[in-house]
C-alpha cells in the first residue's frame, strides 16, 4: 500500500509518500480501506516530535488517528462488521490507504452521511462531547466554550445544548458575526479584556485554547464549578482550589461518535470542512492546519 512514512522529527517536509507493507488484521481487527483521514493537532505535534515523551514514534512510521473508510476483511473473534461496512474511528496510522482497526473502536458511518465527510470527525466530535461530560453541566446552567468556533468548540457548544445549558461562546472579536451560526446562546470576546471582566460568575468553563485566557477565566467559575480543558490546566489552578479542574484525555466511545455523526448528518451541527487533499499532499495539508484559521483538512486516498 501507499502511506505517509515518517523517518525522522520534524517539519512538513518529513512526510513522505511512499509504498509501506500492508497491515494485517489479528483476532479483534478489522482490515480499513481508507476513504479519508483528517488534519489534527496531535498529527503535526507528533511528526515534530512535541509528543515523544507519551507518544512516540518508532522509525519507520506512520500517523494520523481519524479515518472513514470500507471494511476490506475482519479478522478472527470480530462480531458485528463485514466486507463492505461503511466505517469510521479514531484509530493508529490512518495516513495510509489501508489500516488495521480494533472492532471495539469501530462504528458504523450512519447511513445518508457522506464517507468522506465523516472523515472529519471522530476526534473533535468525541472530544467535544467528552469535554462537555467532564465539566457535569446541567440544564439551567451556565457554561462558557473558550473556542467555540474550533471543532472541538462547536462539537462542546452543540453538546452542552443538548444537555439543557445556557451556553456562552469564547470567540475572539473578529467572529462575532461568523459565530451566530453555532448555536450559542450568546458570545464573548475572549481578546477583549473589558468583555471578560463583565462576565457574571459561571458554572463551568470547557477550554479548548489555554494559555493566558485560562488563568484569567478560571477566576470566573463559581466555587464548587468545574474548569474542563482539552489543552493545559491553568498555571494558576492552585489559586482557586473550590473550583474541580478536570484535563480532559478523548477516548472512543462508539454511542457518542454516532450520536455527534448523526447530528451532522442532520444539520444540526456543522464542522466545517476547508481543503480536501490527496493523501500524497499530506505535507501540504499539514503545514495549512498549523497556521490555523481554517476548518478541517482531510486527505483523501
Amino acid at each position: 500500500m501507499k502511506a505517509i512514512v515518517v523517518h525522522q522529527y520534524g517539519g512538513p517536509e518529513v512526510l513522505k509518500f511512499e509504498d509501506y507493507p500492508d497491515p494485517v488484521p489479528g483476532s479483534g481487527e478489522v482490515l480499513v480501506r481508507v476513504a479519508a483521514s483528517s488534519v489534527n493537532p496531535i498529527d503535526y505535534k507528533r511528526r515534530a516530535g512535541l509528543t515523544k515523551d507519551f507518544y512516540p514514534l518508532k522509525f519507520p512510521g506512520l500517523i494520523g488517528v481519524d479515518l472513514a473508510g470500507t471494511v476490506v476483511k475482519v479478522g478472527p473473534e470480530v462480531d458485528g462488521f463485514a466486507a463492505g461496512d461503511r466505517v469510521f474511528a479514531m484509530a493508529d496510522n490512518t495516513y495510509a490507504e489501508l489500516c488495521v482497526v480494533k472492532a471495539a473502536a469501530l462504528a458504523k458511518v450512519p447511513a445518508g452521511l457522506d464517507l468522506i465527510q465523516a472523515a472529519a470527525l471522530p476526534l473533535v466530535t468525541t472530544t467535544g462531547a467528552q469535554l462537555m461530560d467532564a465539566t457535569a453541566i446541567q440544564a439551567g446552567k451556565t457554561v462558557l466554550v473558550v473556542g467555540a468556533m474550533g471543532n472541538v468548540g462547536r462539537s462542546a457548544v452543540f453538546a452542552a445544548k443538548q444537555r439543557g445549558a445556557r451556553v456562552i461562546g469564547g470567540i475572539w472579536k473578529k467572529q462575532v458575526d461568523e459565530a451566530k451560526s453555532i448555536g450559542a446562546d450568546q458570545t464573548v470576546a475572549t481578546d477583549d479584556s473589558a468583555a471578560l471582566e463583565s462576565l457574571s460568575p459561571l458554572d463551568a468553563v470547557a477550554d479548548t485554547v489555554g494559555g493566558k485566557i485560562a488563568d484569567t477565566l478560571i477566576a470566573k467559575v463559581k466555587q464548587g464549578g468545574t474548569f474542563a480543558t482539552v489543552v493545559q490546566p491553568p498555571k494558576n489552578a492552585a489559586n482557586y482550589p473550590a473550583v474541580i479542574v478536570q484535563h480532559v484525555f478523548s477516548h472512543f466511545d462508539r454511542q457518542t461518535l454516532e450520536f455527534m455523526a448523526e447530528a451532522v448528518r442532520d444539520g444540526k451541527l456543522t464542522i466545517p470542512v476547508s481543503r480536501k487533499l490527496h493523501l500524497s499532499e499530506a505535507a501540504e495539508a499539514q503545514a495549512a492546519a498549523e497556521k490555523g484559521g481554517i476548518g478541517k483538512v482531510l486527505l483523501v486516498a
